[in-house]
């Protein structure tokens, strides 16, 4: 059984658009996406769009502090986050931090 300790909120960023440049919705990653709050995009964000912003913060935190010789970090792309998995299957990765 691992411990996890969370010390962060998810990472978040905004893109200011000019007049006119946002009139169909909002890019990112070059897919268009419509105004208003997107859930979930296929990179884990959700999201805020409007004529004038998107405003995206990330599904996931991601962990900083385990042992690295013991265990490895896999990116499980249907939950959105990392799991922290010993190399060896045979023995624990029992503490862990992760940060936003």
């Amino acid at each position: 059984m691992g411990i996890i300790v969370t010390l962060g909120d998810a990472f978040c960023f905004s893109k200011l658009y000019k007049k006119g440049e946002a009139d169909e919705g909002c890019m990112l990653h070059g897919k268009l996406y419509p105004f208003g709050e997107i859930e979930r995009t296929k990179n884990c964000l959700r999201c805020s769009c409007s004529r004038t912003e998107m405003h995206c913060c990330s599904l996931y935190h991601t962990p900083v502090q385990y042992d690295k010789n013991t265990c490895k970090v896999i990116f499980n792309k249907e939950r959105c986050d990392y799991d922290v998995v010993p190399i060896d299957p045979s023995k624990e990765c029992s503490f862990y931090s992760r940060v936003g």
